[in-house]
């Protein structure tokens, strides 16, 4: 498809080039001299669904269902449904000002939802896209410059800038220099190596990091499902769709009830798992030799794991017979799982530290959910969510509810 045009524009002297991908044409000190909206304004509302409505007439979106949901999150529709909950009388707040999103590598449309929090909660907007290229940031930027094209969204438009640049530039420092809130998508490297780069007193730092997911699975309900391709698509969705990458994508998997239910249930999920897993993925070359290193890393540093059975490279199980407080620490991706039988919930309670991301899980009901994370009270886990569900963005992430976080009160009495 054709590619968004882009314009570069030196930024300072000492600054390398930085590659805008919108808008065509960039004020910044226009951009710095804006003052902040309140949240779910009814500009910002109704841009994002001028945007969605823009991104389904592009007949590619259908080859990228990340694309897709994204459109679908944007309706405005969804977006009052979000409004509705965050209402609260007696309370003025507005944007904090400037954020300077720096989205992660490895996930092409996340950059598009960090926009979209920085916009419903009222503020302008600085997002550095991946360096690597991705077909879906060019669909989605597209868009963006097709609606900046109707007068009436050319002044919310003006709020967003969306920027490509190399790892090694000195554009950070300028960016982190001007914000409000700085928001990093990362790994824990990378928010050390962004935070090198001051910010003014009053900023401060919103850090995604490097995280662990699980998902949990009560064999006795699951023999009994009827449609267990679906549960095994939704695990496809939540791991192989970017390569097991994602912080969401579950490493370990807990299965829940008598042994002999267990062994039946994970013979049909794995094996609807491996059909899915046949007909849609590839594995690299290089990703064999992974998965052999990482099991072999695994099978020296823990106590009694076991390689399963399995026709090829497509899917790696290791049975463990014990939970290792540092399970995090062994994993691979492109289908890589770890398997444990655990007698409840509560034996996670051993492992689960600030690492952990999210829960996913099938055939526990949500009282159960809600009496583990009362009564353990663990220090990670900020997400449980159905299978299939770990990678839909939500406007709480990580523990953080986005528009709160980067929005001020303003108290009068």
């Amino acid at each position: 498809m054709q590619k968004s045009e882009a314009v570069v524009i030196p930024m300072q002297k000492n600054f390398n080039d930085v590659e805008f991908l919108f808008p065509r044409e960039f004020d910044m000190d226009s951009f710095i001299q804006a003052t902040p909206l309140e949240p779910f304004s009814d500009n910002s509302i109704e841009y994002l669904n001028a945007l969605s409505l823009e991104l389904n007439k592009d007949k590619d979106i259908r080859n990228y269902p990340d694309v897709a949901t994204f459109a679908f999150f944007c309706r405005k529709a969804n977006i009052l449904h979000f409004k509705k909950d965050f209402s609260q009388q007696d309370i003025l707040r507005l944007g904090r000002g400037i954020i300077f999103h720096i989205a992660p590598s490895n996930v092409p449309v996340n950059f598009a939802y960090s926009l979209i929090c920085g916009l419903l909660s009222g503020n302008l907007n600085i997002v550095r896209v991946p360096s690597k290229e991705f077909e879906q940031i060019d669909i989605i930027c597209n868009a963006m410059i097709k609606v900046s094209m109707e007068p009436k969204y050319q002044p919310f438009s003006s709020r967003i800038a969306l920027v490509r640049y190399a790892r090694q530039n000195s554009a950070t420092a300028y960016f982190s220099s001007i914000c409000d809130v700085r928001i990093i998508w990362g790994g824990d490297s990378t928010i050390e190596q962004i935070r090198v780069n001051k910010i003014p007193p009053r900023s401060f730092d919103v850090t995604f990091a490097d995280r662990y997911s699980l998902c949990a699975i009560n064999a006795d309900k699951y023999i009994s499902e009827t449609s267990p391709e679906k549960i095994a698509l939704g695990f496809y969705t939540d791991t192989y769709l970017f390569d097991q990458n994602a912080c969401t994508a579950p490493h370990l998997i807990i299965w829940l009830g008598r042994s002999e239910k267990i062994e039946n249930a994970q013979r049909i999920f794995w094996g609807n798992l491996y059909e899915l897993v046949k007909l849609r993925y590839k594995v690299q070359p290089v990703i064999a030799v992974d998965k052999l290193t990482s099991f072999y890393n695994q099978a020296v540093q823990l106590n009694n794991v076991k390689k399963t059975i399995t026709p090829d490279n497509l899917i790696w199980r290791v049975e463990l017979n014990d939970l290792s407080k540092d399970i995090e620490e062994y994993r691979c991706t492109s289908g890589y799982f770890s398997e444990y039988r655990a007698k409840s919930l509560f034996e996670l309670s051993k492992i689960i530290d600030r690492k952990y991301q999210t829960l996913s899980y099938y055939g526990i009901e949500k009282n159960e959910l809600i009496q583990f994370i009362t009564k353990a009270k663990p220090n990670g886990i900020d997400r449980i969510v159905p299978i299939g569900k770990t990678t839909d963005f939500s406007l709480t992430w990580d523990g953080y509810n986005l528009i709160n976080t980067l929005s001020r009160i303003i108290e009068i009495r």
